[in-house]
């Protein structure tokens, strides 16, 4: 799966499991640009992938595991875990 539509599947589905609507990220967005991020028309900026994961209660870096995980790229969360670990020194 490409990288934008993995994010926009991992968008839809962690604010869906959370029970949240598109207007309800509207502290952060507008539904209109929530939509197009969860159809992978637009890529969001590091600072709005923040707030929106924040808004839904969810560590940042969990919503980028899940759009890795989604790519096909990594498919062992234990290892893309021991890789990050590995990469930042945490052996």
């Amino acid at each position: 799966m490409e990288l934008k539509q993995a994010l926009a599947q991992a968008l839809r589905s962690i604010r869906t499991s959370r029970g949240f609507t598109q207007e309800d990220l509207g502290e952060v967005s507008s539904r209109t640009y929530v939509s197009t991020l969860e159809r992978g028309l637009k890529s969001p900026t590091l600072e709005k992938l923040v707030e929106l994961a924040i808004r839904m209660d969810v560590h940042p870096l969990s919503l980028l595991t899940e759009v890795f995980l989604l790519t096909g790229k990594e498919t062992d969360i234990e290892v893309l875990f021991a890789r990050v670990r590995k990469d930042l020194g945490q052996s």
